[in-house]
């Protein structure tokens, strides 16, 4: 093992405590603090998207992320059928401001938007225990990946596209997170399928990072931003996310969530 490896973890783990601690609260808070928090997150991500995407890097991107932000606490001010259009609006304009990466553009920036939205909902209509559940899921799968792929190697996940992403890592997330699922099924006498819930969340934590890599390697990038000392931007912190927060917002109206609570 080199010790190259180890060389950001100081830097990152500083900066991921600071990121951590400012989720939290928000997510403690809750309402309006938390809504404001969502919104400013999704804008920046979608500021991110379009300069790693296109060339006309300034107002462009300034202009399609500030509108992201504003159109993502409005949309959870507002009644649900016209939530669903403003978290759209986004995608919509940014094709007649993009030079090049517009569908692209347009898919991630829905995706985003309707992962803040889902954050958001989730929080407001379950409370703070299952949206610490959703944090503590993609957290453990992140950081069980990076000691267990750095430390125990072996093949790699997807190399083309992300070459120190490891097979080791992935799995380790998925146990990772089985763990949380476990812990939570104790606290809350959820029915035990909450653990497999939590592994395919873990999964689609990872598919959002991977996608999110596959942007970045199109566009030729290491980082989204340089945002964040250590962690790149905040896209690149919050994909994992990112692709949690879409499925629990599309798999919670199928299996009931939480599930074998309140008769779910």
């Amino acid at each position: 093992m080199s010790g190259s490896n180890w060389n950001d973890l100081g830097e990152r783990v500083m900066s991921g405590v600071v990121l951590v601690g400012v989720g939290m609260a928000g997510v403690w808070i809750g309402g309006l603090i938390f809504h404001l928090l969502v919104a400013l997150i999704c804008g920046v991500m979608v500021w991110e998207l379009v300069s790693m995407l296109d060339d006309r890097r300034n107002r462009s991107a300034l202009l399609l992320g500030g509108f992201a932000g504003v159109v993502t606490f409005v949309a959870i001010e507002v009644p649900g059928g016209w939530a669903l259009p403003l978290v759209l609006a986004p995608s919509m304009l940014g094709f007649g401001r993009m030079e090049r990466g517009g569908v692209t553009y347009a898919s991630f920036a829905a995706l985003i938007l309707l992962a803040g939205y889902g954050m958001m909902a989730l929080r407001d209509e379950y409370g703070l225990v299952w949206m610490v559940w959703l944090v503590l899921v993609v957290v453990a799968t992140d950081i069980a990946g990076y000691f267990a792929g750095r430390s125990i190697g072996g093949p790699k996940f997807w190399p083309r596209v992300s070459p120190k992403k490891t097979w080791s890592g992935t799995v380790a997330g998925w146990i990772a997170s089985a763990l949380v699922g476990w812990i939570f099924v104790a606290m809350t006498g959820a029915g035990t399928g909450l653990i497999g819930l939590s592994i395919a969340v873990s999964m689609a934590s990872q598919i959002g990072d991977m996608a999110e890599s596959a942007i970045k390697r199109r566009a030729g990038v290491k980082d989204s931003s340089n945002l964040i000392p250590g962690h790149g931007g905040l896209f690149d912190r919050f994909d994992g996310m990112l692709g949690a927060a879409l499925f629990i917002l599309i798999a919670g109206q199928i299996v009931g969530f939480p599930p074998g609570v309140g008769g779910l």
